[in-house]
């Protein structure tokens, strides 16, 4: 079990003080519960760098794929931020039906979809683009938009919507 660390804000807003000598694990966790924190329901999604950043901080450091959704509601205000699928080394399966329940189950108006690769390469992958096509047609069936599909990678995290993908 992680020790809680203390953690204090700082003088300028969006800064932090840590006032004892912390390890590599407890920075990480330190970064992880912030980059949750961005990600909390009823956050508005008002930066793309700023939630890009938190889903890499969330998604990095681990050694197989996740597939997770970030799902929005009608005004793109955070519900949930939402671990879905958990795959192998270079493969998750995503199931579109879950995809979909998932979706039905929070009133999720708009969705952006998340997956790392733990290789550390974020470009995307014909496997990446199939999945984010037949993921936007089901959840097109059920009025709930695919804003954006975000792979993150050692480097900056890619997105679909910025390259012209979706």
């Amino acid at each position: 079990m992680m020790e809680t660390v203390q953690l204090m804000a700082g003088e300028k807003p969006g800064t932090y003080v840590v006032p004892d000598a912390v390890t590599e694990a407890e920075l990480l966790h330190l970064a992880k519960m912030i980059a949750r924190r961005r990600l909390a329901k009823g956050q508005a999604l008002n930066n793309p760098d700023e939630v890009h950043r938190a889903i890499q901080t969330l998604l990095l450091d681990y050694e197989h794929e996740v597939f997770a959704l970030l799902m929005l509601d009608n005004r793109n205000k955070i519900l949930t931020f939402v671990e879905l699928f958990r795959g192998t080394l270079n493969a998750a399966c995503v199931y579109p039906r879950e995809v979909v329940k998932e979706c039905l189950k929070l009133n999720a108006a708009a969705v952006i979809l998340v997956h790392n690769h733990p290789s550390g390469d974020p470009e995307p992958s014909l496997a990446d683009r199939q999945i984010t096509q037949q993921l936007q047609a089901a959840l097109s069936l059920i009025d709930v938009r695919v804003l954006d599909h975000i792979v993150v990678g050692a480097t900056q995290p890619v997105s679909f919507a910025q390259r012209g993908l979706l």
